[in-house]
């Protein structure tokens, strides 16, 4: 096989655990750790949170069987829901919540169609893992759902996150 006949070789994104390079410099730059990222989703109308491993790559159980558009028409009368992801990072006197932001998603089960900006929610994943937090625009129950899951999944974490995500969800 000549070098025209090999089939060309694609180079995607990777999602890959603990340092992406082991501390040499060549392949496997800017690839990307999601190590220390968790997405949570809220219930709006039920009033849950749960932590849904498979949203990472949009496969959740709320996502599945589900066509997303961008057209909010098309899950008319669906279920609302918030797809929040949450870093944790360290400090000196142990980890807390750093990044916490939340996206927007509707999902009509009867029609298997659902909303949700595809763009908006990979970009929401890359302020959280900037340390940014972004929940102003979520409903107060919702708020308070969120600030409940993430006090009771754990006290220590809570305690140690900075002021504005507690400002954030205390309305």
């Amino acid at each position: 096989m000549t070098n025209e006949e090999k089939p060309k070789q694609k180079m995607g994104f990777t999602i890959i655990k603990n340092d992406p390079t082991d501390g040499h410099k060549g392949f496997g730059i800017g690839s990307l750790s999601l190590e220390n990222v968790s997405p949570v989703i809220i219930d709006i109308e039920e009033g849950t949170a749960s932590v849904e491993i498979g949203a990472m790559h949009a496969r959740s159980d709320v996502e599945r069987g589900i066509k997303f558009t961008t057209d909010r028409a098309d899950s008319e009368g669906g279920k609302g829901y918030w797809l929040v992801w949450v870093t944790i990072d360290h400090k000196a006197d142990g980890p807390y919540y750093a990044g916490v932001t939340a996206c927007e998603m509707v999902v009509n089960r009867e029609k298997r169609r659902g909303y949700k900006i595809l763009a908006d929610h990979v970009n929401k994943m890359d302020k959280s893992m900037k340390r940014h937090i972004i929940v102003e625009h979520m409903d107060a129950p919702s708020k308070k759902v969120l600030a409940s899951f993430l006090e009771e999944l754990n006290p220590d974490l809570w305690a140690r996150s900075e002021e504005q995500l507690r400002q954030g969800l205390f309305v």
